[in-house]
C-alpha cells in the first residue's frame, strides 16, 4: 500500500496526466473513456461503483421530484417508486412531457393515471416495465 502522502500525489501526477472527464470519450487509441482515464472497454466499472453511482442517481431524481412536483409528496411509497423510477429512466424534461400523466396525479385519480402511463409512447418502448409499473400506480 501506498502511504497517504504518496497516494495524494500520484492522484495529483494522474490528473494532470489524464484529465477528469465526467463524460464518456473516446481516447486517442480508440478507448471509451470516463473519469481520470478509466478505460471502460477493457476495465469497465465495479459493482461497487455501479452502485454508488444509482444510490447518486436515485437521491438526484428523488430530489427533483421534490422540488418541482407538489402532487409528489401526498403519493404512497409505491407511487411514489413509479414516478422516480419514470424520472430515473426518462429524465425531468421528457417527464414534464406526460401533461395527462401530471394532471391524473394531482387529483389523485390513479386509475387514470395508470392508463394515462400505458397509453404513452413510452409504454411501447419499455414493454413490460410500463405494465409493472401502471399495475403499481393502480394499486398503490
Amino acid at each position: 500500500m501506498l502511504e497517504p502522502e504518496q497516494t495524494q500525489r500520484l492522484r495529483e501526477l494522474l490528473i494532470k496526466h489524464e484529465g477528469v472527464a465526467l463524460k464518456p470519450y473516446v481516447d486517442t487509441v480508440g478507448k471509451k473513456t470516463i473519469g481520470v482515464g478509466r478505460n471502460l472497454d477493457d476495465g469497465g466499472i465495479s459493482i461497487a461503483e455501479a452502485m454508488m453511482m444509482l444510490t447518486n442517481d436515485m437521491n438526484r431524481v428523488e430530489q427533483e421530484a421534490v422540488r418541482h412536483f407538489d402532487w409528489f409528496h401526498p403519493l404512497s411509497p409505491n407511487r411514489k417508486n413509479v414516478v422516480l423510477s419514470m424520472l430515473f429512466n426518462l429524465g425531468l424534461n421528457q417527464f414534464r412531457q406526460f401533461n395527462n400523466l401530471i394532471a391524473s396525479l394531482i387529483i389523485q385519480n390513479y386509475a387514470k393515471a395508470a392508463q394515462d402511463m400505458l397509453d404513452s409512447k413510452w409504454a411501447v418502448q419499455v414493454k413490460g416495465r410500463a405494465k409493472e409499473l401502471a399495475l403499481m400506480m393502480l394499486k398503490g
